[in-house]
């Protein structure tokens, strides 16, 4: 399996926003992303990536088709106690045909390594709704080990639950 992580470009939102199914929305996003506002994202990124802060992000390239997106982001502090130190945060999905094929389990895989050569962190954290299955298993799959559930909210603003998942980098 050939799977890469690349900054992301203009010309890669059609097949970004083409990507995301009501699984996407459902879990990650809170809804469907319009061409501008993944562009703009994606400007976003790039200018973090950039000055070295912030969150970062990237397409994931599975035998030179972008089979999904990944991110790290130093500064998401939910389900964290007030003087807990801040693991770095990701987030990733895969577009519906990749699925089934351990692209996640390699994406996470590769932006771990990202945030450890980079200097972004030493721990990496997954947080996670229990009922997203997939994502639970792609964590264990890594060797993130569960740290505690949390009471958090959807990009909605609807209420949930989440599970936090740490890793030593």
């Amino acid at each position: 399996m050939d799977v890469e992580l690349r900054p992301l470009r203009h010309e890669d939102a059609p097949a970004h926003c083409a990507g995301e199914d009501d699984a996407t929305v459902r879990w990650l996003t809170g809804g469907h992303g319009t061409l501008a506002g993944t562009r703009a994202h994606f400007d976003r990124l790039a200018a973090n990536a950039g000055a070295g802060r912030g969150k970062r992000g990237f397409g994931v390239w599975w035998d030179d088709r972008l089979a999904g997106y990944v991110d790290c982001d130093p500064d998401n502090r939910d389900g964290l106690r007030p003087a807990e130190p801040a693991p770095v945060n990701l987030s990733y999905c895969v577009h519906p045909w990749a699925r089934g094929h351990r692209v996640a389990v390699a994406a996470v895989g590769l932006i771990c390594s990202y945030v450890k050569e980079h200097a972004i962190g030493e721990v990496a954290a997954i947080r996670v709704e229990p009922a997203n299955t997939a994502s639970v298993r792609v964590a264990r799959r890594c060797g993130f080990r569960h740290r505690r559930r949390y009471p958090a909210s959807h990009p909605d603003g609807s209420p949930a639950t989440f599970d936090l998942y740490l890793l030593d980098l």
